[in-house]
């Protein structure tokens, strides 16, 4: 330093004392100036003041030399004490080059910057909160400093100023919030520290609302959460866990949208804590805000589904999430499925309506006003949905997705904004996690259960995604879990019977959407069966009001899924089949398949099928309203069906055989049997009809076996069964058949004196209206077809799986 420069009005002996090396000394300069500043005050000379402070900062604190630098420091904390409550006037001037020193290579001269400030802090209290945002940044720096001593003095002037804002009323939050979401991101353990231990102290203060700024700091806490210091993740768990607690108490001041993608982002966290806590706040919010986080259910649901196959390990975290998934299920009503033109119509034209009836004259009592022409033509402006609307609707959702709710509805009351669901985003989420081979069996459940759900409450919107969802679901058959196969057939059943998936103008067989997907059977329509009025004649199959246009589409990709894959045919196809008896209608079900075999080219397949449903139709307690309906042939339905099942049993003679008994047509199955004398008897014949004569033992055949009773009027019956004894080899099936025959009683034996009573509760005529000749010409047609397929491949040397019996 200059010994010749003039520094007046300091003294060259507080000079040479200022830059002396031993600290004693510039105490003892310090106190000089100390004295100095207070005639100054005393004398209002602010010039002076002013100088004193500018030569302790330029020449002193800001100088080259260490002991010089620590001389300033010193100085400008003694100008600070003997200031006192004027100290607020030059606060600027004092921290400046204080707060420079707080970067200087020297500890000590960091520490004793640290000494300086809290002097100044302490003389001027609330005086330093304009500058709060500047030491606030200078403390942060040095909580993270590596000596201990710095960190000492730091954590004092810390505490000092916790207690200056906590006093105070006038904290400026406002201009604080940018450094605090800046700072919150530093990886420094003690900086973290620092930063919750600000945050708490902030929260604690009942006249600062930090609550509306949380959005800002969230994802910083989160990240905070994560910390590797067990007391820092507990400090931070405390400071999430109060602003918790005050949205609950005011959830009508909190921004929920601007949190909720903070939310779902830490809501997949690997570290299990932040994942458990922002699981828990995920949870609130929904039950908060409600409808308000409808438009990032699609994110939510990213994050909540794979949570619900966690195991034990994770049981909190599994149990929150299963809760948040309840809770945004529930959020999704039918007012959704409008469409959002026709929701934005509605609400410009209440408006409308509220604007004119205010600048309309009022109208006389004696008066009337017609409105049923306006109120027809609202209907239809709401109800009515082109494909061009559909596809604005989409565009419209997919950009609502990007933006806030509260974008929706700038300078607008809060009850007009429009809280849209945006389906196509929840489906895309549900679809990838049914395609995810590593999905859970809990989450491939819930999935199947929102869509299950979506179907119920917006039938309309959903159906426009059932074409791309409709081949999962029909994979997902294959799935492992019991649980999963019902609950994805019930979200099949429903696809099937919505009044939604109703299609004008297409019948069984029409639509680029049958004609064109790969997952199909592929049936050739003969000219024969096409009727002269176009569609109508192709809905032969089972079209009832309960059925749309996909329960047709439904049967043949579920018996294409068979023919594909025969073992699920063999351990799933019966447990499949009788779900949907349960969840739709058996009739149709039966009759829609039969409808199908019929023209199915693969008669291998055919034959296994028909077996199944026929096992399935005699064996299930489902099936029990089914065979009363076919036991009698009262009704023309129940022989519409009957013909129906028939013409495709014909695939198998056996389960042709069965439907016989069943519908106790026992002539026309004396007839079948005489003409298995023409067919080749092979190992897997024989097995059917053993099973068959099983069959006749069991409860379902009680009534056929009392027959026999009525030898008179059942000749047929018996003439059958004794041709199935013929058929059998002398095996346990044989034995079994005519022991049972052995029973039936002589006809004399059983003349009694009112002969005319005898019977007559087993006697059964023919249906009427069936051409037997017809059927039995059918029987040997599809027989015939069969054979030559066998040869055909017996000629080409193809392995035969039936042996035949030499």
């Amino acid at each position: 330093m200059n010994a010749e420069k003039d520094f007046a009005p300091l003294t060259p002996t507080i000079v040479r004392a200022l830059n002396d090396k031993l600290y004693e000394k510039r105490k003892v300069a310090a106190l000089e100036i100390e004295k100095l500043v207070r005639e100054f005050v005393a004398q209002s000379n602010t010039t002076q003041i002013k100088h004193v402070i500018q030569i302790l900062s330029q020449e002193f604190a800001l100088s080259q030399h260490p002991h010089s630098r620590k001389g300033g420091l010193i100085g400008l904390a003694a100008c600070s004490i003997a200031l006192g409550k004027d100290s607020g006037l030059y606060l600027k001037e004092l921290i400046e080059p204080v707060l420079t020193c707080f970067n200087d290579a020297d500890s000590r001269l960091r520490y004793y910057a640290c000494e300086a400030l809290y002097n100044i802090v302490k003389v001027a209290r609330g005086s330093v909160l304009p500058h709060f945002n500047v030491l606030f940044d200078g403390l942060s720096k040095l909580a993270a400093d590596p000596d201990p001593n710095v960190k000492s003095g730091s954590e004092l002037l810390d505490r000092l100023l916790k207690d200056i804002v906590t006093e105070s009323n006038k904290f400026d939050l406002v201009s604080f919030i940018p450094l605090l979401r800046e700072r919150i991101y530093s990886n420094n353990q003690y900086a973290r520290q620092f930063i919750i231990s600000w945050i708490l102290v902030l929260e604690s203060v009942p006249d600062i609302n930090l609550l509306d700024y949380l959005p800002e700091i969230l994802d910083g806490l989160f990240q905070i959460l994560g910390d590797n210091s067990k007391e820092i993740r507990k400090m931070c768990e405390v400071a999430l866990g109060e602003f918790l607690k005050e949205i609950k108490k005011n959830p009508s001041s909190v921004k929920f949208a601007e949190m909720a993608n903070i939310l779902v982002i830490h809501c997949q966290a690997s570290d299990d804590l932040i994942q458990l806590t922002a699981m828990c706040w995920m949870r609130e919010f929904i039950q908060l805000a409600g409808r308000v986080m409808l438009p990032y259910s699609s994110g939510i649901l990213t994050a909540v589904l794979p949570c619900l196959s966690y195991d034990d390990r994770k049981k909190n975290i599994k149990e929150v999430a299963n809760v948040c998934n309840q809770s945004l299920m529930k959020l999704v009503i039918p007012e959704d499925d409008e469409t959002d033109e026709a929701k934005q119509s509605m609400s410009l034209q209440t408006e409308a309506n509220s604007e004119e009836s205010l600048s309309k004259p009022e109208v006389p009592s004696s008066g009337s006003l017609d409105t049923s022409s306006d109120s027809n033509f609202s209907n239809t402006s709401v109800f009515t949905v082109t494909r061009c609307e559909a596809a604005n609707t989409q565009v419209q959702m997919l950009r609502n997705l990007c933006c806030y709710p509260s974008e929706h509805g700038k300078n607008s009351s809060s009850d007009k904004v429009q809280v849209t669901l945006n389906l196509d985003g929840i489906v895309q989420v549900l679809d990838y996690h049914l395609h995810d081979t590593s999905t859970g069996m809990m989450t491939r459940i819930a999935v199947l259960k929102w869509l299950y759900h979506l179907y119920i409450k917006t039938p309309r919107k959903m159906f426009r995604h059932t074409d791309s969802l409709f081949p999962i679901l029909l994979r997902t058959l294959s799935d492992e879990s019991d649980e999963v196969i019902l609950k994805d057939l019930e979200v099949l059943a429903e696809i099937a019977s919505s009044p939604a998936g109703q299609t004008e103008g297409h019948g069984p067989y029409e639509g680029s959407d049958m004609q064109s997907s790969q997952s199909e059977l592929h049936v050739p329509i003969k000219p024969s069966q096409l009727s002269t009025s176009g569609t109508k004649g192709m809905e032969c199959s089972p079209s009832t009001p309960t059925m749309n246009s996909y329960f047709y589409k439904f049967m043949i990709n579920l018996l294409k899924r068979f023919s594909s894959e025969r073992k699920l045919l063999e351990t799933r196809g019966a447990f499949i089949i009788r779900q949907l008896c349960l969840l739709l209608n058996a009739e149709n079900i039966f009759h829609s398949m039969a409808d199908i075999l019929l023209r199915e080219e693969d008669l291998k397949f055919a034959s296994t099928m028909v077996h199944t449903l026929n096992t399935i139709l005699l064996t299930s307690s489902e099936l029990f309203q089914l065979r009363n309906q076919l036991k009698d042939l009262k009704t023309p339905e129940s022989r519409n069906l009957f013909c129906c099942l028939y013409r495709s049993w014909c695939h198998n003679p056996v389960t042709t055989v069965s439907l016989c008994f069943l519908t106790q047509n026992y002539k026309h199955a004396y007839d079948l049997i005489q003409k298995f004398g023409d067919l080749e008897v092979t190992v897997d014949f024989l097995t059917e009809v053993d099973k068959l004569v099983q069959l006749i033992e069991c409860p379902i055949f009680t009534y056929l076996r009392l027959q026999l009773l009525d030898v008179k009027n059942n000749p047929y019956l018996i003439k059958a069964l004794y041709g199935l004894l013929m058929l059998l080899p002398q095996s346990s099936a044989f034995q079994l058949l005519s022991h049972r025959l052995q029973c039936v009683p002589n006809p004399e034996l059983m003349q009694t004196t009112d002969s005319t009573k005898i019977g007559h509760g087993f006697k059964k005529s023919p249906a009427p209206n069936i051409d037997y000749v017809e059927l039995l010409q059918h029987f040997e047609k599809v027989q015939n077809k069969h054979l030559e397929v066998r040869h055909q491949r017996a000629g080409r040397g193809e392995h035969l799986d039936q042996r035949v019996i030499l």
